[in-house]
């Protein structure tokens, strides 16, 4: 279920913090991402772009049980892009089916770059 957080309009890019469970990496990979950057393109978005993708080691401080094989950042103009690519038709009819079958679990964070 996606829900999405009370964030303020126009406050510059946000950071998605997606972690991955595969239950097929080559699926997520060759057919996923291609199907997402379709949508985006679909929709005439732009400034979308993967920040990073890593593979996950090991676990340092988890939950006992918990494991995760891959974490990508992919880093959106601002929320309202996310969220129109993610309530878009064209996202669920193209994309999240193919989401729904590479992933055995996954979890997904809103972020944003600060100063501390």
């Amino acid at each position: 279920m996606i829900s999405f957080p009370d964030i303020e309009e126009g406050k510059g890019p946000v950071l998605m913090l997606n972690m991955l469970k595969f239950r097929d990496r080559q699926l997520y990979f060759e057919e996923y991402i291609p199907a997402f950057n379709k949508v985006v393109s679909q929709l005439g978005i732009e400034g979308v772009k993967v920040a990073l993708v890593t593979e996950v080691l090991g676990n340092i401080i988890a939950t006992e049980g918990e494991v995760w094989d891959a974490i990508v950042m992919v880093e959106y103009p601002n929320a309202e892009t996310f969220k129109t690519i993610a309530m878009s038709a064209a996202y669920h009819d193209i994309a999240e089916p193919l989401r729904v079958a590479a992933l055995d679990e996954l979890k997904l964070f809103m972020t944003r770059k600060t100063d501390f």
